[in-house]
């Protein structure tokens, strides 16, 4: 039952093969076994979680459930949860229990009745590519325990490829949903900026943070969103838009399908075995009836940089909140309320945290304003203007999702550079606000690689219809990792 699809589940919820007391009961048992050596899982309360189940039986029975009724879910310790810890993987949240929930939590607990499993480990607030600058340690991959399973949304990755949950939610600034799927094997999706609620998402940067949901397959991920997406006036970032059925286009056949390939998506920089696995899968889209044609994005390489600066920025004054006065974490021994400031955020954040607020204050800074956050800005209109022209010509971008495989932990650590070009594919997409997907397209050196998606504005049905039927032809994501029976 634990490697069923959300679709399976439902089927099996609604036809009382199981219920979902017993269903959320197999998932907690799971995390309880496998979680001490994962690190998946920050917070876990069985009561809550099987009242929650309790009551999605109740609705089941009374015929008012929905097609994610009574599924269990892991929800990224980003998202406010009333009643639940709620740390964003810091020590100044670390014991912070939020008051309310975020919209997505909203959804769907109050109104899609599914069950939470408990919160995810993240990198700390969501500041990392490699699950490590948590203040509760690092998430293992259940690939290779001694490697990353990426960041910062690793936790919720780590506890889908491991079954310890059959979807998860994670947020995505730079690529923290879309590099994690990668490197574990899954299929994630970062929606259009501004589809997906930020209410109650603890902000890093808001410009750029976009929730998302996360899964096995694409079809899993197309019923999350469908859950997830939707207008809030509570965000002033939402969109309002029609309702959509992002699972309407799925079985929709490839031909006429046209697929942009990126002239610097694939050139040097990116691993030759990932390289393969991608060529390969291109291959498989051409015998599934799609073209190809070559395309530019000219100011890629400027969106690490330009990143580097605007997120930062960005950070720099959301996390001026957390200052010891009204919650979270305060310093116990100060001399005055300056001291109380400076004692509490030193004892509070970790390095990544504080080298990120140092850098966004530095560039937002009188005399440096002009020469490093404005150009910025302008760098990410023209990485916009890019993804416009080059959406001319073709329905979707392709290209990997990571330079590498997994790596070592504690293989980056050490230089901050090397670890932000981790993110080197997937930033651009943040910067444009354009929905970007990965799924799994295959193994170098026993470790999945992932492909990476990029679709015009509002485009995820299709995004999702392209992945959905690479994974029909294909059983990559199907592959589970040694000892996750």
């Amino acid at each position: 039952m634990i490697h069923k699809s959300l679709k399976q589940l439902s089927q099996a919820l609604a036809a009382k093969e199981i219920s979902s007391v017993e269903l959320s009961t197999l998932f907690l048992d799971r995390i309880e076994r496998l979680n001490p050596e994962i690190n998946a899982f920050v917070t876990v309360d069985r009561e809550k979680t099987l009242k929650m189940a309790a009551a999605a039986d109740a609705r089941i029975a009374a015929g008012s459930a929905g097609p994610l009724t009574g599924i269990p879910i892991a929800q990224k310790d980003i998202f406010c949860a009333e009643g639940w810890r709620t740390t964003c993987g810091s020590k100044i949240l670390a014991n912070f229990v939020a008051p309310y929930d975020a919209t997505v939590i909203e959804k769907m607990h109050r109104d899609a009745g599914m069950v939470s499993l408990g919160k995810t480990n993240m990198d700390e607030f969501a500041m990392g590519s490699s699950n490590e600058t948590s203040f509760f340690g690092p998430v293992k991959n259940p690939w290779d325990r001694a490697r990353v399973p990426g960041g910062s949304s690793g936790g919720s990755a780590a506890a889908i490829a491991a079954r310890l949950a059959p979807a998860a939610t994670g947020t995505d600034t730079g690529g923290s949903i879309r590099q994690p799927a990668a490197l574990c094997n899954l299929t994630g999706l970062k929606p259009t900026y501004g589809v997906v609620s930020r209410y109650g998402m603890i902000a890093y940067a808001s410009s750029l943070d976009q929730g998302g949901p996360m899964g096995a397959s694409a079809e899993d991920c197309a019923l999350l969103l469908n859950t997830m997406a939707g207008f809030d006036p509570r965000d002033s970032t939402s969109l309002e838009r029609p309702a959509e059925d992002y699972a309407r286009d799925l079985d929709k056949p490839l031909a006429g399908l046209r697929i942009g390939l990126p002239k610097e998506f694939f050139g040097e920089g990116c691993d030759a075995a990932v390289m393969a696995a991608v060529q390969d899968a291109i291959a498989e889209y051409r015998r599934l009836g799609a073209s190809t044609v070559e395309v530019s994005l000219p100011n890629s390489h400027l969106s690490v940089p330009a990143y580097y600066v605007i997120a930062p920025a960005e950070a720099s004054s959301n996390l001026s909140r957390f200052d010891g006065v009204r919650y979270g974490y305060r310093a116990p021994d100060y001399g005055n309320l300056d001291d109380m400031y400076m004692k509490t955020r030193a004892q509070g954040f970790g390095d990544e945290v504080k080298r990120r607020i140092m850098i966004g204050a530095y560039v937002l800074s009188h005399g440096y304003y002009d020469a490093y956050y404005l150009q910025a800005q302008r760098i990410r209109r023209l990485i916009a203007n890019d993804f416009v022209a080059a959406f001319e010509s073709c329905d979707v971008i392709l290209g990997p999702t990571s330079p590498t495989t997994a790596f070592k932990l504690g293989e980056k650590s050490a230089d901050p550079v090397q670890m932000y070009l981790s993110d080197i594919y997937t930033i651009a997409v943040n910067l444009a606000g354009l929905p970007g997907m990965a799924l799994p397209c295959g193994f170098a050196g026993g470790l999945p690689v992932g492909l990476q998606l990029i679709g015009n504005y509002f485009d995820e049905a299709r995004l999702l219809n392209v992945a959905h039927r690479y994974q029909q032809a294909t059983d990559w994501h199907q592959r589970r990792p040694e000892g996750i029976e």
